[in-house]
């Protein structure tokens, strides 16, 4: 049997294929691209925080593809697809640390019995690390955003249309819409 060397940052920083990965379990596990309405979503939401961000500050907001490094026994970066993060920005560097709240958008192949596993996990790892919220955002379903907290992890609030989506107590204040994720 043949052994990989464990991936580092430094091979975090060259990931060129897709663009996008994060180390779990020592190794990168490249992300595939977003569909059309997955990625303006996560823009949609990321756009959302930047505002709020320039109204009230407290943190910054930071979209699609952003590194964010923590020490887990077994994950060594995340990439939320639109995050708030409350930890000093320091040059060109990746992130240290989890953010305190992370939005994942899910995409084409993060459905089934698999994915649901594979997701769940990661919101433990998120969890975690120090981030105080996660959405799971479903764009084809009903029940549209789940927002689990750290303090119930295996139990979510659900925003439909209609409603105003919120990421407390991680973002204070914020809300949105949840139908600005498809207009």
């Amino acid at each position: 049997m043949v052994t990989q060397p464990e991936a580092t940052i430094d091979a975090l920083y060259r990931v060129r294929e897709n663009g996008k990965a994060e180390i779990v379990a020592g190794e990168l596990v490249a992300m595939s691209p977003a569909g059309g309405l997955p990625g303006f979503a996560a823009t949609a939401i990321a756009a959302s925080l930047l505002a709020h961000q320039r109204r009230h500050g407290g943190g910054r907001a930071f979209g699609d593809n952003v590194g964010f490094l923590v020490r887990l026994a077994h994950r060594r970066s995340f990439s939320p697809d639109a995050a708030w993060f409350t930890g000093p920005v320091r040059g060109l560097d990746f992130l240290e640390g989890s953010p305190a709240f992370a939005a994942e958008v899910r995409s084409k192949d993060d459905y089934g019995p698999k994915a649901e596993a594979e997701l769940a996990a990661k919101r433990t790892d998120y969890f975690a690390a120090g981030t105080l919220v996660v959405w799971d955002v479903d764009l084809t379903s009903e029940d549209v955003v789940r927002v689990y907290t750290h303090d119930s992890p295996l139990v979510s609030r659900v925003y439909r249309r209609g409603q105003e989506a919120d990421a407390e107590p991680a973002v204070p204040g914020w809300r949105m819409p949840v139908a600005e994720l498809f207009d």
